[in-house]
């Protein structure tokens, strides 16, 4: 890899516009409420070892791809748990408790959001029960026991995980903190989503430029509606909003294309796992089906190459630690502003400045290690 010639041949799999489109901001913060917002910034930063995590620059990205500035939010410094999710379980548990000593929190997990609310209980001294399922790494299950939670295995994926929290938490009346809303579990959920606004309030003071377009990672779409929101109340103008899935896990374009909530069948799970879930949380389906200009999905195949290739500075002066999920912004990017059909609609230009979320470092040692390997040949 002497050179980004390699980018040339890099391309998206689906891309989608929103044809439901209409950005309103009251319309997005009265389902994740500005006060709630306004909170969970002034808890969070008055939390020890609190600090903005980096705005970098993928300065030899953005030559390559001819656009003004690629930033790049590094998620790998938020506080000690290397990802965004630091800022949504842990603050959930902390609200959820409201000083309470001898509640149990629950929670289910594909790995991130585990270890948040696991380290949110251990700061409040409080008893954790956290479910995973059979396909989530040792390497994470270890992650989450470091903070004193006990680690539940369920047989079957995280769906099944969840159903198993779901039924123990009720027959021992354990606190379920989860990131999933539904009709009937809203307000948690909407916890974390307002912790991880935040960024965007970081954001929002890192830099002068107009952010012109987001490339935003979703899942069950915690993290997208989060940041939608952030830019709601924090952002004078209003970016392009693009959601980027991997192609196996698309629930958020297949909803978008639908216009309602699909639930999707997972035939092989994606590598960027945290990802890989096959139906939308309601509150993010509400705020994301009106403010996603554009899906976009990717292949598993540049995942590994990505994450070298930040950490060997080829995209940027600095040496960046990008796990698995950090990774789809990025190709996404790539991929689009190859395609010149792709890039006039979606407005890519030499005076663009785009964004994308590093939502996570190697959270996962052993898998990043593998992938770096494997990035690098």
């Amino acid at each position: 890899m002497k050179s980004l010639k390699i980018l040339k041949s890099w391309k998206y799999k689906k891309l989608l516009r929103n044809s439901n489109y209409s950005f309103k901001r009251k319309y997005v913060l009265k389902h994740l409420p500005s006060s709630l917002i306004s909170n969970a910034y002034k808890s969070i930063s008055s939390w020890k070892n609190y600090k903005a995590t980096p705005l970098l620059s993928l300065d030899k990205l953005k030559k390559n791809l001819k656009l003004n500035n690629i930033f790049y939010k590094d998620e790998s410094k938020r506080f000690h748990l290397k990802s965004f999710k630091a800022l949504g379980g842990a603050y959930a548990v902390e609200r959820i408790s409201r000083g309470r000593r001898n509640i149990i929190i629950s929670s289910a997990t594909a790995g991130n959001h585990g270890r948040s609310v696991a380290w949110g209980a251990k700061r409040l001294n409080l008893k954790c029960k956290i479910f995973v399922s059979q396909y989530v790494s040792q390497t994470r299950v270890h992650e989450i026991q470091k903070f004193g939670a006990e680690v539940i295995r369920v047989k079957g994926n995280y769906e099944n995980s969840l159903q198993e929290c779901k039924r123990l938490s009720k027959k021992n009346n354990w606190q379920i903190v989860q990131d999933v809303s539904t009709k009937n579990y809203r307000y948690i959920p909407q916890l974390t989503m307002a912790g991880y606004s935040i960024m965007i309030k970081e954001i929002s003071k890192q830099t002068n430029h107009y952010i012109t377009h987001i490339f935003i990672q979703a899942g069950v779409g915690g993290l997208a509606a989060g940041v939608v929101a952030g830019v709601a109340k924090y952002f004078k103008r209003i970016p392009k909003i693009i959601i980027v899935e991997p192609e196996r896990a698309d629930c958020v374009l297949q909803s978008v294309k639908a216009n309602k909530l699909k639930k999707i069948r997972i035939k092989k799970e994606s590598i960027m796992g945290g990802m890989s879930c096959n139906e939308m949380s309601l509150v993010p389906w509400q705020i994301l089906k009106k403010t996603s200009d554009y899906c976009v999905s990717v292949a598993d195949n540049n995942v590994a190459k990505t994450t070298a290739m930040l950490k060997d500075k080829k995209l940027s002066k600095a040496s960046i630690i990008g796990g698995e999920c950090a990774t789809p912004g990025v190709i996404a990017l790539i991929g689009l502003a190859n395609n010149l059909k792709a890039r006039k609609l979606l407005n890519l230009r030499e005076d663009s400045n785009v964004l994308v979320i590093g939502c996570e470092g190697n959270a996962d040692v052993k898998l990043y290690k593998q992938l770096l390997s494997k990035g690098r040949k």
